[in-house]
């Protein structure tokens, strides 16, 4: 009774809190408060923007929409001077009387070109083209940030052939990217896994449907043109989230404009692999009205491209017990990918300011990434002496949308505060086939016995490559044939036999729902304290490894059973048009081109009537198929204070901790087997896991000049573990030799990072950079899978848990450089170059146990590379823009295979894609543009071991194209 009483005390207390606050937003007396909006002549808001009052000490920074509050020391006439990279500077009177005074918008022009030899002041000589100039914003966001940080704005991204969120950012400098069929999807920080950077939303975490269960987000969901800005930190502060080791990507969707706009852009292009066309088309829409006090912006994009691939795939032995033998080749894999992609991005935003103090504001955005993939595979298996041909249609459907509602107001002259609210959902799903009940991945199997057995293999049975073999019988891969050892037993459709059919279910949904504040107090013009609370709720639910299995009884020998459908038996079509069939290799492989099953074909063989009528049964694995499904719950709570302390002109100091607090619970089931018959027994299971990461952060800047500063940042982040690997599912299996054990880990914990970074910036007055610096990271608690023997009741298990092993450390350097050539004379001063690399060292030690005694395998970070680069060769006039670009990133050890050591590892091998694109101003609002993607036509490798010729899989996507016009309209 008491505690209701004091809960609902305190609720009271809360809600008259509240409402004071919300009162004073509207009416509190300010002092002599200027505010205003800074905004280019021909290109909206300025963010970075740098305002004060001339012979005062009183200075502001413009935010991202270009809004600025500066807090006048006088009243009566005074003069304000907004300064910017590439624009004149302005200087201009203001009367200031006491409360708030707010001037409306500021708007500066850009410098035009001065004569060099006539300059005294170098400061004031730039370049005045109108692409120069969108850099330019970029540069003063990251200028002015308290974090570590780069920046792109929309613009700049347009300029070259990025079309969504992670090939945006891989030309930033310490960002790489993972491919996935030649498009970008995934992007981390400074070399550390990919679940290790933080991708965010307007400053929120996006919640992940990964179907592999871990936290990072697939990013190809998102367009690019629907991105205002881009914010990579490298060394976050307390106000930002502290779940981010790599760092954080900030993607700020487009706000309402200064004034009225409507822009459209359309292309077409062409795919050299799947020789098909592309097109893409997108709107962006802003206006303000009654008296600019709304503000309404509407961006939509649509990207469809016909795409394809071709992947070379082998597995080997390594569940052999004889060393020399794990090798050995179990299977090889022709695969080729023909479909059709289609990415759809939706946002809108509305603003409404009451007045120069109060600020309201709504987003909302959908994104739909439809990936339809029909796959053609063809198996040498040589285990089983058979071929095998599978034949499946995926069509995988990721989703994203949410809105947010937020408010940003002046309480009083010192006091201001800003909130969120905002519910985000992600999906990742399958609805095929419509004849079953049950819906995911449908994949038919054929096999065809191989009576003859097999050329090729070594003098033990097994078949190798070359340079593994005993007695150097094998080749190489790039030279593979066929192996058949009679000439006429080739894969024949006659002779493929349908011997089972699958559905895998890959369903995954994530829901972020947050609500988040903060305050900030300038004590002084030189020193603010910053205070802030977030609360997020995170739902999901995760299906992944349920798979319905259905076999024929003929298979099984079982009696008067129906007789196995062979492949010319089903109604079938051509197989996909497109490039000769793995032509990144030699030789011809078009005997393992098979006439694949129809669509509608392929979904009706899951029909109860064809499974009846064909003799097929259900042989599931009901204990995989229960422990493959779980829901969770997760709450974060986090609390962070900060100060910014301008200690001098030129040294300011940010110093403070943030707190977050967890609480998870995921809800599953276990399987247990045992007896004689084994039996088993499915039973619930609850995770819980409740801990705290408390984060002490400091940055130091020191600004030599205007140009040039030096940044120190120490900051503790952490990441934490994934769903997969606290998975409730648990697995008890007595009838296998060894029995095994195989279940999630609840007391798993998250991974810890003491970061010291080190910068350097100096600003090229033609709005360049150059900047460099160093970083180290000691990092703690690394989660890898582990496999270990254990002994219960006199019995021994192998168990396969995740587990918190052993400490990494990551050194690295990093340096950067955009220079526009404008010394040069002429034609050649529109020439300029941007390079930047990025060298990272990390070092963790895997344990083994071999004859009962414990050793360490030495490796690097798992993902991360040694070598990145990117590279730019770029030419602007006022009317031309020219884009040469290189990407690079270096080797990576993808997979540890705990167990076997390095020689099993699995590594990415390096990749070096190359791009261009072009535009030409035909007016001041039309722009034709052309993109080129992928000109080296790079493919993607995996291999195992020492030896880069021993792959895993090779995959080539070709090149891509497309042509278009921007037409900004007004």
């Amino acid at each position: 009774m008491n505690n209701s009483i004091g809960f609902s005390k305190q609720k009271s207390r809360i809600i008259q809190i509240s409402a004071f606050f919300l009162m004073a937003s509207f009416g509190t007396i300010h002092a002599q408060t200027i505010k205003g909006t800074v905004v280019g002549k021909t290109n909206g808001a300025l963010p970075g923007a740098n305002i004060s009052i001339v012979d005062a000490e009183a200075k502001a920074v413009s935010s991202l929409d270009g809004d600025f509050n500066l807090l006048s020391p006088q009243l009566g006439e005074i003069n304000i001077k907004v300064e910017y990279i590439g624009y004149e500077t302005k200087i201009f009177p203001v009367t200031i009387k006491e409360g708030t005074n707010d001037i409306g918008y500021i708007t500066i022009a850009p410098e035009e070109k001065k004569n060099k030899d006539k300059v005294k002041d170098i400061e004031q000589v730039v370049i005045s083209k109108p692409n120069a100039l969108t850099q330019a914003k970029a540069y003063e966001i990251k200028k002015n940030n308290n974090a570590i940080m780069e920046v792109i704005a929309a613009d700049a991204i347009g300029k070259l052939p990025d079309r969504n969120a992670a090939e945006a950012v891989q030309r930033v400098q310490g960002v790489a990217v993972a491919r996935y069929h030649g498009e970008a999807d995934q992007a981390t920080v400074r070399g550390t896994p990919f679940s290790w950077t933080s991708a965010l939303f307007n400053g929120n975490r996006l919640p992940s449907a990964n179907v592999l269960g871990n936290r990072s987000f697939v990013l190809d969901v998102i367009p690019s043109e629907l991105i205002q800005f881009v914010q990579v930190s490298k060394a976050v502060t307390p106000d930002m989230d502290g779940d981010a080791i790599g760092g954080s990507i900030n993607f700020i969707t487009r706000t309402a404009p200064a004034k009225k706009t409507l822009s459209i852009s359309g292309a077409g292009g062409y795919n050299t692999f799947s020789q098909n066309a592309t097109y893409n088309g997108s709107i962006v829409y802003g206006d303000r009205f009654f008296k600019n006090k709304l503000g309404v912006i509407l961006s939509g994009a649509i990207w469809d491209r016909q795409w394809g691939a071709d992947s070379f795939d082998v597995t080997y032995n390594t569940g052999l017990a004889n060393d020399d033998q794990k090798k050995s080749i179990s299977t090889i894999m022709m695969k080729r990918y023909m479909g059709t992609r289609r990415t759809i991005g939706l946002n809108g935003g509305l603003e409404y300011k009451f007045n120069a103090n109060n600020k309201i504001y709504f987003r909302g955005m959908f994104n739909k990434f439809d990936d339809i993939r029909p796959v053609y595979e063809s198996y040498v298996d040589y285990t089983n002496s058979r071929y095998q041909y599978n034949f499946r249609y995926s069509h995988y459907q990721t989703e994203l949308y949410g809105m947010e509602l937020g408010g940003e107001h002046s309480l009083s002259s010192k006091l201001n505060i800003d909130w969120m609210l905002s519910d985000y959902q992600a999906k990742y799903f399958l609805d095929t086939p419509p004849t079953n009940d049950i819906k995911g991945l449908p994949i038919a199997t054929f096999r065809q016995k191989i009576t003859g057995g097999f050329a090729n293999l070594s003098n033990d049975g097994k078949r190798y490559w070359g340079f593994d073999s005993p007695n150097g019988i094998g080749g190489e891969y790039l030279d593979y044939s066929s192996d058949a050892a009679n000439p006429n037993e080739v894969m024949g459709a006659n002779k493929l036999l349908l011997s089972q059919l699958v559905i895998a279910k890959l369903d995954n949904n994530e829901r972020d729902k947050i609500a988040r504040v903060n305050l900030k107090y300038d004590i002084n013009p030189n020193i603010s304290l910053k205070i802030g609370a977030k609360y997020r709720e995170k739902d999901r639910n995760s299906t992944y490894g349920y798979t319905a299995v259905f076999l024929p009884n003929a298979s099984l020998g079982i009696p008067n059973s129906p007789a196995l459908l062979t492949l010319s038996q089903l109604t079938t079509n051509e197989p996909p048009k497109g490039t000769t069939f793995l032509n990144g290799m030699n030789g011809d492989y078009s005997q393992y081109i098979m006439n694949p099953p129809t669509k509608d074909q392929l979904f009706q063989m899951y029909s109860p009537e064809f499974l009846q009528k064909n003799g097929f049964k259900d042989f599931s694995n009901a204990e995989t198929n229960a422990t493959s499904v779980y829901t969770g719950e997760e709450n974060v709570f986090a609390a962070y204070a900060m100060a910014e302390i301008k200690a001098s002109d030129k040294f300011k100091i940010i110093g403070g901790f943030r707190n977050e607090t967890t609480r998870l619970t995921l809800n599953g089931a276990k399987a247990t087997k045992s007896g004689t018959p084994a039996a088993t027994v499915i039973s619930e299971s609850i995770v819980e896991s409740n801990y705290n990461a408390f984060l002490p952060m400091l940055h130091l800047r020191y600004n030599f000049s205007p140009k040039a500063n030096v940044r120190f940042a120490y900051t503790r982040s952490f990441i934490r573990p994934n769903f997969g690997d606290m998975s409730p599912g648990s697995s008890i299996d007595n009838t296998s030799n060894p029995n095994k054990i195989t279940r999630g880990n609840p007391d798993l914990q998250p991974t810890f990072s003491h970061n010291f970074d080190m910068m350097g910036e100096y600003y090229f007055n033609n709005i360049g950079i150059l900047s460099g610096g160093v970083f180290y990271k000691k990092i703690s608690d690394i989660v890898f899978s582990d496999t270990s023997m254990m002994n219960l009741n006199g019995t021994d298990y192998m168990v396969t848990q995740a587990k918190n092993l052993q400490d990494s450390n990551l050194l690295g350097f990093e340096m950067g450089i955009n220079k526009r050539l404008d010394f040069l004379p002429g034609f050649w001063s529109g020439f300029g170059v941007e390079f930047n690399y990025t060298f990272i060292d990390s070092s963790v030690d895997v344990p083994r146990t071999a004859n009962g005694v414990q050793y360490f395998d030495k490796t690097t970070l798992p993902n991360q590379s040694k070598n990145l680069f990117n590279a730019i060769l770029y030419y602007e006039s006022n009317k031309v823009m020219v884009r040469l670009a290189g990407n690079y990133r270096g080797k990576s050890v993808e997979t540890i295979n705990q167990n076997l050591g390095p020689n099993y590892y699995i590594w990415s091998d390096k990749n070096f894609t190359i791009d261009f694109s072009a535009s030409y101003d035909i007016s001041k609002k039309v722009k034709l543009f052309i993109e080129l993607n992928n000109l080296s036509n790079e493919s993607l490798r995996l291999y195992m071991g020492d030896n880069k010729k021993r792959i895993t899989s090779n995959e080539w996507y070709g090149s891509r194209g497309q042509m278009g016009v921007r037409w900004q309209i007004f």
